[in-house]
């Protein structure tokens, strides 16, 4: 649990804060410490105490909660400094193209290359952990600022001129003063942010871990640190009630070497912090975190006691005791997916994030298991990624080389292989090589246009069917050299009244190509495909990709097979009884199958979700078990094992079960 403290309430009752956290079965708090404002009594001239401070509330808090066996994680924000400091040190500070500041009340963002970060952030951890027996740090909003994240307004690269300075050492060049990626400079600077966030945290990470190495690093990034935190929380619209899911399988999957933490954000915005999401909502988050191998993690505004807004506590409650209840059967899971959908980044964004969400709802929806893979670290991946039967690339416009080396092995050593939208575009030579495809017209408006799925034996799910409605990019692509293509694409035809209409003819270029390779196939859709169906819903946009899938790989859905609900979630998982002494072990001592009821979604609304009744399950399972149990309800489930698969039956669902299959 965090407690995101304000200022005025530094002066906590630390007695009812433990009280709380047991209540709640919390084994690790995170509260501030230090970065924007001191909440102990700090020595150092740049480090800004908070003018509500309780003497020694932050001492009292890490003894106490040390007493009640609960660890305790410190919290720094380095993104921001006051105003008493920007007076003496202004060239500490972000400097926008047009000379601008960003700053938020009396605090102003800082330049991660200027002192304040380069030495004073060291000065502050270094007396924290000084003064306490700190179990861990978490370091909030890492990295680069280019706007206001809590007015939401852009201002630009930062030009300080330690920034300029440290550039021009690194790579000769000036400053860009504009993002553009197709610019060497900015290319060059995006390598340069890296370099330099990464030499921050290593040098973070040595001087921890030389005062105490039991100190345990949490931040947003996956270098030099132990825990890596993520966070759900609501972002636009439509809602996307999968964030816990997505947050926890791209990192558990991206860096398998490493601890995921996702927080659930109560806060419903920047701008309403003191209101929080619906309880329903809460719930999923917490429960797709232990489906898929997270921690639980919360974060609330303020204290619990007083709180502006407490609907959610009894969820906090609940979940919290099940998963201390059954806390050896979470956490160490192997993943049996066999497809992998590749993500456009860490904390993806925009319209290449709606289709890749898309994709992603076409497959939880079907119950196709599969991981999330951040497409920075495919490079370090290349004997995982050859394990899966097929790989989805949902508008992955560019790789660096080492990672499109890994698509290529794979597909290659017999994985199948699926790109929609402008995948790959930035790389016209493997566009050929993997596809046989050239871009004609990659960001044609696909709106008006149909598809025409005239070949039955691929497109099974269009017996009725004739024309498939499209809108969003539709890129016309020359597959001159593909084995294969489907999907004609017809003209927008007349628009008007229904007099009028028609008129729709074939345009000559095609939807879909598919080229062979020596143990596999390629298949390049450059539509946008995940966008419209992720934004519209429409499910022969979802059949589309099943059918593909489903021809490339017949057998896909032979792992797991279910007649659930498509808002049922269910997630398959090898596990490891997550005990000290199986550290490290990769034996699994048997299955389990999470299912998460999100019945209760509406699109706009979290309700509580409907009872589901009669479940059936087909698991493929290859030692005949030694008992099935459901978890919640701790019940024996019959079944019936014979040639490898598991078939069983669930009478009722609520908001959450789990299926135990135990060797």
């Amino acid at each position: 649990m965090q407690t995101n403290l304000p200022a005025y309430e530094a002066d906590l009752n630390v007695n009812s804060l433990i009280n709380d956290l047991k209540g709640f079965s919390v084994n690790t708090l995170i509260i501030n410490a230090g970065g924007i404002m001191a909440f102990y009594p700090t020595k150092l001239e740049d480090q800004y105490t908070n003018p509500f401070m309780k003497e020694n509330m932050l001492g009292d808090v890490i003894s106490k909660c040390h007493e009640n066996g609960i660890r305790v994680i410190v919290r720094f924000d380095f993104s921001r400094a006051h105003e008493s400091i920007f007076d003496r040190h202004p060239d500490w500070f972000y400097l926008s193209p047009k000379g601008e500041r960003i700053r938020n009340d009396d605090m102003y963002v800082i330049s991660i290359n200027a002192p304040y970060e380069q030495k004073v952030l060291f000065d502050i951890v270094g007396e924290v952990i000084d003064l306490y027996a700190i179990d861990g740090i978490f370091i909030n909003m890492p990295g680069y600022q280019t706007r206001n994240a809590y007015e939401g307004v852009y201002h630009g690269i930062d030009q300080n001129p330690y920034d300029k300075e440290r550039f021009m050492e690194y790579s000769g060049m000036s400053l860009p003063l504009v993002e553009d990626d197709a610019d060497p400079v900015f290319q060059k600077y995006q390598e340069f942010k890296k370099f330099t966030v990464d030499d921050l945290m290593k040098r973070l990470h040595s001087m921890v871990k030389a005062k105490n190495e039991q100190i345990a690093i949490c931040t947003y990034m996956g270098n030099y640190v132990d825990i890596i935190r993520h966070e759900s929380h609501p972002s636009g619209l439509p809602y996307w009630p999968y964030s816990a899911s997505d947050n926890v399988s791209n990192v558990e999957n991206s860096y398998p070497d490493h601890i995921v933490s996702n927080a659930s954000i109560q806060q419903i915005s920047f701008q309403s912090r003191y209101n929080a999401v619906e309880p329903e909502e809460s719930a999923i988050r917490l429960y797709q975190n232990i489906a898929n191998g997270s921690g639980l993690d919360m974060s609330i505004m303020g204290d619990f006691q007083g709180n502006e807004d407490e609907r959610s506590y009894e969820v906090f409650r609940e979940v919290y005791a099940h998963h201390k209840a059954n806390e050896k059967y979470y956490g160490h899971y192997m993943s049996p997916a066999e497809i992998a959908v590749v993500s456009p980044g860490y904390w993806p964004g925009g319209e290449r994030a709606q289709e890749y969400r898309g994709i992603q709802l076409m497959l939880k929806e079907a119950h196709l298991q599969f991981d999330l893979i951040e497409d920075a670290q495919l490079s370090k991946l290349g004997s995982k990624m050859k394990g899966y039967k097929v790989i989805i690339l949902p508008e992955i416009v560019s790789l660096d080389s080492g990672s499109l080396a890994v698509i290529k092995a794979a597909v290659a050593g017999g994985t199948h292989l699926i790109a929609t939208n402008e995948s790959l575009s930035g790389h016209p030579d493997a566009l050929l090589e993997l596809f046989g495809a050239k871009a004609v017209q990659p960001d044609q408006d696909g709106a008006g246009y149909y598809l025409a799925p005239e070949n039955k034996s691929v497109f099974k799910s269009f017996d009725l069917q004739s024309l498939i409605m499209f809108k969003f990019n539709l890129g016309f692509y020359n597959f001159d050299q593909a084995n294969e293509t489907y999907l004609p694409i017809y003209t927008p035809g007349r628009p008007g009244p229904p007099e009028k209409i028609g008129g729709h003819e074939p345009t000559g270029y095609k939807a879909v190509a598919v080229k062979n390779h020596s143990a596999s196939k390629a298949v390049l859709m450059p539509i946008n495909l995940g966008r419209l169906y992720y934004i519209h819903g429409y499910e022969e946009h979802k059949q589309i990709l099943l059918d593909i899938i489903n021809y490339l790989e017949p057998g896909i859905s032979d792992l797991f097979t279910t007649n659930a609900h498509p808002r049922v979630e269910a997630v398959l998982q090898k596990y490891v009884e997550n005990t000290p002494e199986n550290f490290g072990r990769q034996e699994e001592d048997g299955i389990i199958l999470h299912l998460v009821n999100i019945t209760g979604f509406s699109g706009n609304t979290f309700f509580e979700p409907l009872t589901v009744n009669d479940l059936e399950f087909r698991v493929r399972c290859e030692v005949k078990p030694s008992s099935v149990f459901t978890m919640v309800g701790s019940d024996p489930v019959d079944y019936r094992w014979s040639d490898g698969y598991l078939q069983l039956k669930i009478e009722e669902l609520g908001q959450y079960e789990a299926v135990v299959i135990e060797k």
